[in-house]
């Protein structure tokens, strides 16, 4: 399975699809996906909906992988063909610096003043956005038009996916959240053949970078009788992050974010914590516990969507979170598989999800 995931992962992170900009990445999973479905479609905001129904009745659970990356979009052209740019999602200013570029398919790189003159001032302050500029090698506005670069083109790095030489760990850009999309699309190849009651819909929202907005619109839709965000999340294991802060690891199975959000304002549904716990530990699957404080994903806005969804997260632990150089583990990714695939052979003894 891990070859697998690999090469679905390696086809998904080379799609740009910053948030709002998703196109070619629906595109190409509807491709993949629609003809082998119960039933497929896509709503006006981008999100794809694969339904597959079981052999018996039972709940509908919704799965939610986003399609979106951060990045960036084209603010404006000056006279002598550099573009400035603003950002989309959480892009870091830091790690714009010197980087290369995708301005749509045309290649570039975010300038940088030449250490030789930069003053000491300088070289210890990482300057803002609106200090930054894109350099696509041409001399004037009418160059850079005719590349076919607008006002509002996407702006994303330019890495390439590398598998690292332990044959498990990979990393580059957009690992968030095309490593959820490739474990849905493998959970989805799987239960072609899968024995299990009730309703699967694996939706691939859009816009999750900008305000999770994509999984409300689905989860509204839907109104499932449970849903799950399948998403990456930050991970410990490096120097640079104590493990009081993130005690999670790559390799080490998915991440059970419990409660999520500043002062835990998402909390992970207790029915649906205890359905994923005990899916993991009747079949030897391993996951992490975790309490995290730096975000949110898809699950916070499946909870008040329609009266109330009772809704939880899966997660992939990721190294280098927002960044051109994101790290995962294909064992997480595999495992993640698993456990999503036991969850569908137990919900149907799940008659409800009743918060108490």
């Amino acid at each position: 399975m891990r070859d697998d995931l690999w090469v679905k992962m390696t086809q998904l992170a080379e799609i740009p699809g910053v948030s709002g900009q998703e196109q070619a990445v629906v595109h190409f999973l509807w491709d993949e996906l629609a003809g082998r479905a119960d039933a497929a479609e896509i709503d006006s905001l981008g999100n794809v909906y694969i339904r597959r129904e079981g052999r018996r009745p039972g709940p509908e659970m919704l799965v939610a992988a986003h399609s979106d990356q951060i990045g960036a979009a084209v603010k404006y052209v000056d006279k002598a063909g550099f573009l400035r740019m603003e950002r989309v999602g959480g892009t870091l200013d830091a790690l714009l610096v010197g980087r290369k570029v995708r301005v749509g398919s045309v290649p570039g790189v975010v300038g940088v003043k030449p250490g030789h003159y930069q003053s000491d001032e300088e070289r210890r302050t990482v300057p803002d956005t609106d200090q930054l500029y894109v350099d696509v090698g041409a001399d004037n506005q009418d160059e850079v038009y005719d590349m076919g670069i607008q006002i509002g083109t996407q702006i994303t790095y330019d890495d390439q996916l590398s598998r690292m030489a332990d044959g498990n760990r990979f990393a580059g850009a957009a690992v968030d959240d095309r490593a959820g999309c490739a474990v849905l699309w493998q959970l989805l190849e799987e239960m072609v053949s899968a024995d299990f009651g009730g309703t699967l819909w694996a939706v691939f929202t859009v816009q999750e970078e900008v305000g999770l907005r994509g999984a409300g619109v689905a989860a509204e839709y839907i109104q499932p009788d449970f849903g799950i965000a399948l998403d990456t999340i930050p991970c410990g294991g490096t120097p640079d992050v104590k493990d009081r802060q993130l005690h999670t690891r790559i390799g080490e199975g998915p991440v059970l974010a419990l409660a999520a959000g500043r002062r835990c304002s998402a909390p992970m549904h207790p029915a649906v914590r205890d359905l994923l716990i005990s899916a993991a530990e009747d079949n030897g699957i391993p996951y992490q516990p975790m309490i995290f404080s730096g975000g949110n994903n898809d699950a916070a806005a499946m909870q008040i969507a329609a009266d109330g969804i009772p809704a939880g997260s899966v997660t992939l632990p990721r190294r280098y979170s927002h960044s051109p150089v994101e790290m995962a583990d294909l064992r997480d990714l595999e495992a993640t598989t698993n456990l999503l695939h036991a969850v569908t052979e137990r919900m149907e003894e799940k008659d409800q999800f009743s918060f108490l």
